[in-house]
């Protein structure tokens, strides 16, 4: 029996605005206090009025034109009705029929390197609920986060496989940190992921059911494909897949069943009163925020590749974190492409980004290309750049590395090895050419690993002619 696989994503991303989105409470919450960060606002005392946050707004905005939505010219507000010990409210200031972006796609190349346009359905904005922190049979409730501004972007069920759900997840947060609008961290619940996903051996769409707790990429890909491969077994076996949310066990590897779906929870969503309707187009300059959006990883990746001549694997290497991006390019002005992308990607990294600047690593390139030092003893400068922060000029003096680049010094070491090597010279004079490589060798512990690589081999195979 062969089967469909159809996932869908509901991804809430927090913004890093300076204040939360309907009040001025500060918005990193991250090491603050339990209950610190709470004003009436957030809290939803009587008589209190919210103020709409215009940066989470304009970024929201931006956002959408990053991932090629249509902005709706009316816009507004509403409340969405539901009770939790975390929403101090009763209910959320969220969007319901009207939100600020509709439509959009992001482009990927999936597990299968082929090239796949996932279709967004909306993006909103609204404010994120606090947190329960649960210890031992007790929950407690830390409302520093309640009113942190919330982007919800909403997939349309239309991604193939859990590997692709993991792809297209760093993507978008690739773009959210390009766009500088998110963290997008998932391990701190900057961005959290539910995701729906039903299976169908027709055409049309299988029961869904979603799956929540999932807070990093490899765990969503775990247990989507986990939920893959249950409900083809219970399909196989000819029994019916409930419609449910499902929490997902990372230690036990397994989704497990968390209440009925059965029927759709009624929000009673209305407008909210207390915000007025945006019209779009009037109180925000579109043509401004367009024009702030960065050279987005897509763009970057194809002109990696297609004009500097980098393979597929090392332009999304480059292109997935903007930071590496940057210093790429700044080295790769100096120094050709291919060498700049193999020295960062095999021998500095993403930790070392943090430690060598590109100014050192270019410096450090230049003294092998100028025959200075051999590139294996390059990369053991860097190793003490990346420990000490010293530049590779003051690492050679100091240990005297400079690579031996006259002609009459190598000789002397490569007439010595000859004549301690008489058998293999002999070898090599009757057709075994690779024995040289040992020759080579023994002139480069001689030297102490100074002399000239190139030069060795070009003396030594003058001599033994």
């Amino acid at each position: 029996m062969e089967f469909k696989t159809t996932i869908g994503l509901e991804i809430h991303c927090q913004l890093k605005t300076q204040s939360k989105m309907f009040c001025g409470c500060n918005n990193n919450a991250e090491d603050a206090p339990i209950n610190t960060l709470v004003c009436p606002v957030c809290l939803g005392l009587p008589g209190t009025l919210p103020v709409a946050n215009t940066q989470a707004v304009e970024w929201t905005l931006k956002t959408g034109l990053a991932l090629n939505c249509e902005l709706g010219e009316f816009s507004k507000f509403d409340r969405k009705h539901y009770f939790y010990p975390d929403l101090p409210k009763g209910y959320q200031i969220s969007q319901f029929d009207a939100p600020f972006c509709v439509g959009g796609y992001i482009e990927i190349i999936n597990e299968k390197s082929e090239n796949r346009k996932i279709n967004l359905t909306r993006i909103h904005l609204e404010e994120d609920a606090g947190k329960l922190v649960h210890s031992g049979s007790d929950s407690l409730v830390d409302l520093n986060r309640a009113g942190t501004p919330l982007m919800e972007i909403v997939t349309e069920p239309e991604i193939a496989s859990p590997a692709e759900a993991k792809i297209f997840l760093q993507e978008l947060r690739s773009i959210l940190r390009y766009l500088d609008v998110s963290s997008a961290d998932m391990e701190k619940g900057h961005m959290r992921a539910d995701a729906n996903i039903s299976i169908s051996s027709t055409d049309k769409l299988g029961v869904p059911v979603e799956i929540k707790n999932m807070n990093s990429f490899r765990m969503i890909e775990r247990a989507l494909a986990y939920e893959e491969k249950r409900q083809m077994e219970e399909i196989t076996k000819g029994n019916k897949i409930d419609k449910e949310t499902r929490g997902w066990d990372d230690a036990k590897g397994v989704t497990y069943s968390q209440r009925s779906k059965e029927f759709a929870q009624d929000y009673r969503y209305f407008p909210e009163p207390d915000l007025p309707p945006f019209e779009t187009d009037k109180l925000f300059d579109l043509q401004k925020l367009k024009q702030e959006i960065p050279e987005l990883p897509a763009i970057k990746r194809a002109r990696y590749q297609k004009e500097l001549g980098l393979s597929l694997q090392d332009a999304e290497f480059l292109a997935i974190d903007k930071n590496m991006a940057n210093y790429f390019e700044t080295v790769s002005a100096k120094v050709t492409a291919k060498t700049a992308a193999n020295w960062i990607i095999n021998e500095l990294k993403i930790d070392g980004l943090l430690i060598v600047e590109p100014a050192k690593l270019i410096e450090l390139i230049e003294t092998i290309e100028t025959g200075t030092i051999s590139g294996k003893t390059a990369k053991d400068v860097l190793v003490e750049m990346m420990e000490s922060g010293r530049s590779a000029a003051e690492i050679i003096a100091e240990k005297g590395l400079k690579q031996i680049g006259g002609e009459d010094e190598i000789a002397i070491i490569v007439d010595k090895v000859i004549s301690e090597n008489s058998a293999i010279v002999e070898s090599i004079k009757a057709g075994k050419a690779s024995a040289i490589g040992f020759l080579v060798g023994q002139v480069m512990r001689e030297s102490k690993g100074q002399a000239n690589p190139g030069l060795v081999n070009k003396i030594l195979k003058e001599k033994i002619r």
